[in-house]
């Protein structure tokens, strides 16, 4: 029996960081989708997930594994292809590390990903994001924190990673102000920021401290915000925020919707989708291209500017009745 941990620590430490050139994000992506699969081996075979070895990871393992996320996790189809994937670069690692389990690997890789329906991306329109940006309290600390948090990323549309790794090195406000965000495949950009944005990162930065975090938004013990954190803080004012805004009422607001929102907006100010590309750090415009659909301006302008065709148009005058009766009769 060969054991997991020793391959699945060099497949995410030194495979995919420094042999395959993935980003932070990639890497701690995979390290939860493997966290996610080996605590429920563990639970189905009843061993440790130290003690794991690579055969007890069968077809039947998996396939298990990704029933149990969709019906008892409750993730959806892309979250589970997304697993599948992590599983399927793993085991082509392993096929040339283990030959002996070459066709244990063949047999995974071989699932299939699930087809589901593409529904309209789900964004906040503008008073909602108005009502959760207002939502802290902004004399208190941890109130200034959150409305720069949430202020950076609706006007930014960064990814939750991206907003709490952003080191506080990139950014700047003098003399126009901007950060630059590390995104998905290890790019770069630069965003110009609104000067209310800036107004309140410097509220932040003048309350901030002395932290030892090179993050530039921390917890309140002083360390890096963490993804779980921000999603806290999130809901946490959504809430707040229904007293304005009831529509926000029993909803779930997560922070990609932020993003998504942001989107929408930039699509509807520019209308011009490959400049959303640009901002949001999408490498391929065709996945920008989803906002189109959900952005009824673009359908209206293209229907203002077509002519409809000219139809010949007549009234339509009902028969007697009496008349009409006979003929049924007859």
């Amino acid at each position: 029996m060969t054991p997991i941990a020793p391959l699945i620590t060099t497949f995410l430490r030194e495979h995919l960081p420094v042999e395959k050139g993935c980003s932070p994000h990639t890497c701690e992506s995979y390290a939860q989708a493997f966290r996610l699969l080996f605590e429920y081996a563990s639970q189905r075979l009843g061993v440790r997930p130290s003690q794991l070895a690579l055969e007890q990871l069968d077809v039947t393992i998996i396939v298990g594994f990704l029933d149990h996320i969709e019906g008892e996790r409750k993730n959806g189809p892309t979250t589970r292809n997304a697993r599948l994937a992590a599983i399927r670069a793993f085991m082509k690692y392993v096929e040339y590390r283990h030959p002996s389990a070459l066709e244990q690997a063949r047999q995974i890789r071989a699932i299939p990903t699930k087809r589901h329906d593409n529904p309209l991306i789900r964004h906040l329109p503008m008073e909602e994001i108005r009502a959760i940006l207002n939502a802290p309290e902004p004399d208190t600390r941890l109130g200034i924190r959150d409305r720069a948090m949430l202020h950076l990323c609706f006007a930014g549309g960064l990814r939750v990673s991206e907003l709490v790794g952003l080191p506080l090195e990139n950014l700047v406000l003098q003399p126009a102000p901007s950060i630059r965000v590390r995104g998905k495949g290890r790019k770069e950009r630069c965003l110009p920021l609104w000067k209310e944005t800036a107004r309140d990162l410097r509220a932040w930065l003048a309350v901030r401290g002395k932290v030892r975090a090179p993050e530039l938004f921390v917890n309140a013990a002083g360390t890096a915000m963490t993804r779980a954190g921000f999603e806290y803080v999130l809901m946490k004012h959504v809430a707040a925020a229904v007293d304005i805004c009831p529509g926000l009422k029993g909803r779930t607001v997560t922070p990609h919707q932020l993003r998504h929102s942001c989107a929408v907006m930039m699509l509807q100010a520019t209308h011009d989708v490959r400049k959303v590309a640009l901002w949001l750090g999408h490498a391929d415009v065709r996945t920008t291209e989803t906002y189109l659909r959900i952005d009824p301006s673009e359908k209206l302008m293209a229907i203002e500017a077509a002519l409809p065709p000219a139809l010949r148009r007549g009234r339509f005058k009902a028969p007697d009745a009496l008349i009409a009766s006979l003929m049924r009769q007859g």
